[in-house]
C-alpha cells in the first residue's frame, strides 16, 4: 500500500473509533487490545480510551494494529467516511498475516472522491504472497452521510467482502485446482489513514484541495469475532465455529441476487477482465459463485 506524503498546506484528517470485541469482550481502552503502529503523536484517546482520533497532516499519517492475531472468522466496522471533496486521501480497514514475501491479505480500500462523483472502494487479495487482484465498486449511496458497515467473513470455504450485509466480493477456495487461499497464517486486523493523491483518485489525475481542510471520518462499533492466535488450539479447525456453518459456505439465493446487481451495476474494475494485464483470464476468475 501506498503511503506517500507530500508537502503543502496543513491536512487535518480525523477518525473516531469505536471498539468492541464481540468473542473476546469489550476492552476497557484503546491500548488493551491494539496497539500503535505508526506515529503515536498523531493518534489521541477520547472517551476514556474507547475510542480514538487519528489526525494524518503533512508530517505524518498514522496507523494501529490489533495486539493479536486472527484465523478464520470476521471483523467489522461501521465507518462514515469523508463528505464533500475528499480526492486523493485514502481510509484503509484491512487484514494482514505480516510475513513479507509470503503474506495473506484482505484489504478494503475507500478512495477519496471529487465532489458530486461516487466514492469508490477497492478491495485486494493476497494468497501465499501473490496480490493484484484488485477489484473497485462506485458505492450506490453517500458513505459521508451515515455509518454504514464494512465486514470481511473468512472461512475455509470462501472469503465474502459485505457492505451492510450486501457481497461485493467473493474469493472461493479453490485449492482443488492449485489456487493460493489463505488459511495457514493468522492475520492481524489494522487501520490507516493516509494521503496517496499520485494514485488513489482517478489514477492519481485527482490531486487533494487543500482548501477543503480539515477532512473528517469517523469510525465505531469494530468488532471481531474469530480464533485469536495465540489461544485454543484447536478453534481454527472447529467445524462448530458459526462462521464454518453450512449457512456460510456458500452465498444464499438472496446474497446471489445482491451480488449480481452489484456487479452489474457498480463494479468499475476488475482484474479478471483487463486483458492489457492479463492476458489469459486468471484460473481465480473462472470459479462459479
Amino acid at each position: 500500500m501506498g503511503m506517500g506524503l507530500r508537502n503543502g498546506f496543513l491536512l487535518i484528517l480525523s477518525c473516531v473509533v469505536t471498539l468492541s470485541l464481540s468473542v473476546l469482550g469489550r476492552p476497557a481502552t484503546f491500548l488493551e487490545d491494539f496497539r500503535i503502529t505508526w506515529s503515536d503523536s498523531h493518534i489521541r484517546q477520547i472517551d476514556g480510551g474507547r475510542a480514538i482520533e487519528l489526525v494524518l497532516d503533512q508530517n505524518s499519517g498514522c496507523g494501529f494494529a490489533s495486539k493479536r492475531q486472527y484465523l478464520f472468522g470476521r471483523v467489522s466496522m461501521k465507518i462514515k467516511l469523508i463528505p464533500g471533496d475528499s480526492a486523493g486521501t485514502v481510509t484503509a480497514f484491512y487484514m494482514n498475516s505480516v510475513t513479507d514475501a509470503v503474506r495473506d491479505e484482505l484489504d478494503f480500500e475507500f478512495l477519496g472522491n471529487r465532489t458530486g462523483q461516487p466514492y469508490t472502494v477497492q478491495t485486494n487479495i493476497y494468497a501465499h504472497g501473490k496480490g493484484d487482484r484488485e477489484q473497485r465498486v462506485n458505492l450506490w449511496f453517500d458513505p459521508a452521510a451515515d455509518f454504514h458497515t464494512y465486514s470481511i467473513m473468512w472461512n475455509h470455504h470462501q472469503i465474502v467482502f459485505y457492505i451492510d450485509e450486501v457481497p461485493i466480493r467473493v474469493y472461493k477456495n479453490n485449492e482443488a485446482r492449485n489456487i493460493p487461499y489463505p488459511k495457514l497464517q493468522p492475520m492481524g486486523v489494522y487501520s490507516t489513514l493516509w494521503e496517496a493523491d499520485d494514485w488513489a483518485t482517478r489514477g492519481g489525475l485527482e490531486k487533494i484541495d487543500w482548501t477543503k481542510a480539515p477532512f473528517l471520518a469517523y469510525y465505531k462499533d469494530f468488532d471481531i469475532e474469530g480464533c485469536p492466535v495465540p489461544g485454543p488450539v484447536n478453534c481454527a479447525t472447529n467445524s462448530r465455529n458459526w462462521w464454518e456453518g453450512t449457512a456460510y459456505q456458500a452465498l444464499n439465493a438472496m446474497e446471489a441476487k445482491r451480488y449480481r446487481w452489484v456487479r452489474m451495476n457498480h463494479v468499475i474494475y476488475d482484474y479478471c477482465t483487463d486483458k492489457s494485464r492479463y492476458p489469459v483470464t486468471p484460473p481465480e476468475c473462472m470459479s462459479i459463485i
